[in-house]
């Protein structure tokens, strides 16, 4: 969550005639003396909102923005539902139950003996679930270096200088040097690299399956084999995790024959956001672990006060049952084919608008939706403005294109990055594209080329 600080009491006051008794006032940072009334609440704080962006044409996001009218009655109809209580709310948990098999048979996880479930949970979001994941790799080499007799007071995470901002999180807060490995030559982590960095106090090497800078999978199995060759040569057994945040939803129905999930034995746990690529509105993520050894049972807690005894792990306790139940929504409502359809119409829009910024001849472009729906591009030979006044011009048509500097090793090169996401089509792309135009002609002064877009 973003961090807010206390406001002085500058402007401390809103007029309008419907609150506080009808003397027209509300306090801006303090709770109101009086009860309004619903309706006039509803509409101020609805006129509040207005000024918001519309998320429809937030190329930034990779969050889903755009639900069909079934999954937001369920998710209404669920929102008091808490699916923590599991001896209260027992079809919510049956259905988190059913939403981490589906899971694990689509990333190809080995069957659990004696008919168990798949290991694994719902959690607010990839980050959450990110941090989970690295709870256990870290609680497992402390595990190891105690059955070797050794010290386990300084243990760091290989990975590279791309990744999501919750890995950087985790370390800070987990007591775990980050290592992040800078960018050489590639717009991620690269097998020799992580191979390099580890040591014996290395629990774990992390993998993008979908970078948030340009959209790009690392080469997983690749890394995966460098971390086989380390421990074949070295002893070093460093375990591989794969954070698939956006990937996760993707790989599996476009990229079938891609090695990046628990068909690799290196792969101990892997996490994903459903609402991404998931297509859940926020709040809704997943973490999986190969096997229930691989998820330590000291990190498990036993809850017996809400009426029944119940394993959790977790950061957050209580937290809302309703993305889940729109989780499983999606997978029963979609199936792998209409997965495979939804995720196949954005890659083809990505690579349209990808195709349409290349014909400007300004930009150069380092991804081109071609893993996930992403393209990130520079501008070619800066002539007087940067990605940064394009994307403020954009921001005049009600784009929000983010503009930012790569990561370590690629810091030099400033990108624009669009994300295409269920919900928008074709003829925003070439209204984008307009608009990218007409924004390039004001940068300019001058009427460039026209961009012709077809599909």
């Amino acid at each position: 969550m973003s961090l807010h600080r206390h406001h002085s009491n500058r402007d401390a006051t809103i007029q309008d005639a419907a609150f506080d008794g009808g003397l027209g006032s509300i306090p801006r940072h303090k709770l109101p003396q009086r009860t309004s009334d619903a309706n006039a609440a509803l509409e101020f704080v609805r006129d509040e909102l207005m000024l918001d962006g519309n998320a429809r044409q937030n190329l930034a996001t990779f969050v889903t923005t755009w639900m069909e009218p079934q999954a937001v009655e369920l998710i209404q109809e669920s929102l008091e539902k808490n699916i923590i209580d599991k001896d209260e709310y027992p079809q919510s948990a049956e259905i988190e139950r059913r939403c981490v098999n589906i899971l694990a048979n689509l990333w190809h996880a080995p069957e659990p003996t004696g008919g168990a479930d798949a290991v694994g949970c719902s959690t607010t979001g990839s980050s959450e679930a990110a941090m989970l994941a690295g709870m256990a790799l870290k609680w497992r080499w402390r595990a190891r270096r105690a059955a070797a007799g050794l010290d386990a007071t300084e243990p760091n995470l290989v990975m590279g200088a791309n990744v999501q901002v919750c890995w950087e999180k985790f370390a800070r807060y987990w007591d775990v040097e980050a290592r992040l490995i800078p960018l050489d030559g590639a717009t991620h982590l690269t097998p020799a690299q992580a191979a390099a960095a580890c040591d014996e106090n290395t629990i774990g090497v992390v993998a993008v399956l979908g970078s948030t800078f340009d959209g790009s999978y690392e080469p997983v199995a690749q890394i995966a084999a460098a971390l086989d060759a380390l421990a074949a040569s070295t002893g070093l057994d460093v375990p591989l995790h794969v954070d698939a945040a956006s990937g996760g939803f993707i790989a599996p129905f476009l990229d079938q024959d891609l090695l990046w999930d628990f068909r690799l034995d290196r792969v101990k746990s892997i996490n994903s956001s459903g609402h991404k690529y998931g297509l859940v509105y926020p709040g809704v993520g997943w973490v999986l672990w190969r096997s229930a050894e691989d998820l330590p049972a000291d990190l498990i807690f036993s809850v017996d006060y809400l009426g029944g005894s119940m394993p959790t792990f977790a950061l957050n306790f209580s937290r809302p049952a309703a993305q889940v139940i729109a989780q499983y929504y999606t997978l029963v409502r979609y199936g792998f084919e209409g997965y495979r359809s939804i995720q196949q119409r954005s890659r083809d829009i990505a690579g349209a608008i990808a195709k349409g910024v290349a014909d400007f001849g300004l930009f150069t472009l380092l991804s081109r939706g071609e893993e996930l729906p992403v393209l990130a591009f520079s501008v070619s030979a800066p002539d007087g403005w940067s990605v940064y006044d394009l994307s403020h011009e954009l921001r005049s048509f009600g784009w929000i294109v983010p503009a930012y500097p790569m990561p370590e090793g690629m810091a030099e090169i400033d990108v624009l990055r669009v994300v295409v996401r269920n919900g928008f089509t074709f003829d925003l792309a070439g209204m984008f594209l307009a608009d990218l135009d007409k924004s390039v002609e004001r940068l300019n002064g001058k009427v460039p080329d026209k961009v012709a877009f077809h599909h």
